[in-house]
Formats: C-alpha cells, structure tokens, sequence
C-alpha cells in the first residue's frame, strides 16, 4: 500500500513495502530509505539511541538521524502528519516524485493507492545527521 501525504517536511510517498516505494520512484529497489515515526516509543523498537544523543533526539524537529544500525529514522511531532503515523505506526518514507525529478501532483497521484492529504507543498528538506556512539556528523 502506498501513501500520498504531506509530511512535515514536503509531499511524500509512505509505504511500510520498501521495493514498491523505490519502484514507483525509479530507483534501485535496495535503496535504502528513511523511516518516520511519531513516538519515541516506536524510535526505541527500531534502533538504540545512544546515550550521549539522547536528549538531542528527543527535542530535535524536522531532523533526520543516521543511527549506528545503518537506520535513518525521522520523529515527527506537533504535525498533521504525527497523526497519521500515530494510526500506521512506522512508514518508509520519500518524497512524492520521481528520483531527480520535482514534485507532480498528477503522477503522484497515479503511483499511489491512497491520497491521504489534499493540499501538498515543499518546505526545507530535514536535517540529517549520522551518529555513533560518541561522535556525530551533519550530512545535510
């Protein structure tokens, strides 16, 4: 099943089927992809947050972080989007467009099983961020 949203960064695919959503956007289907959740609860199920960035996680919004596990997990919060996460739990999540292309409403419509939303916009991309144990990098 695959979902058109607005996030709370931009419009996005949202899948829990990780290949349909490379598919769609035309990318290698083991490419690996960001997942979204809307509670520190889920964040803990897919990955440790180590303890030196505990807090940093907690109070972060709009960012993206790289765990140790190879995982790129995004909380989101205070949104309409947390909403919807709150219902599915975790989601593959991308941005609704064909990869390298810009946003299209029309194909997006097309590709997807369920429109969730129904105004889309682009805002700033999240930040990401890659941490250890004991470091952390800004990617983006």
């Amino acid at each position: 099943m695959i979902y058109l949203a607005q996030t709370d960064t931009t419009a996005g695919f949202l899948s829990k089927d990780l290949k349909e959503l490379n598919k769609i956007k035309n990318r290698n289907e083991n490419q690996p992809c960001l997942i979204t959740v809307s509670k520190l609860k889920e964040l803990n199920k897919l990955t440790r947050i180590p303890d030196k960035f505990k807090n940093l996680v907690r109070k972060s919004q709009k960012t993206t972080f790289l765990y140790p596990n190879k995982k790129a997990i995004r909380v989101v919060k205070n949104c309409p989007h947390s909403k919807f996460l709150d219902e599915h739990g975790w989601m593959y999540s991308t941005s609704a467009n064909l990869h390298g292309e810009k946003f299209d409403l029309n194909y997006a419509k097309s590709v997807c099983d369920i429109v969730v939303d129904d105004k889309f916009f682009e805002d700033l991309p999240s930040k990401i961020y890659r941490i250890s144990n004991t470091n952390i990098k800004k990617i983006r």
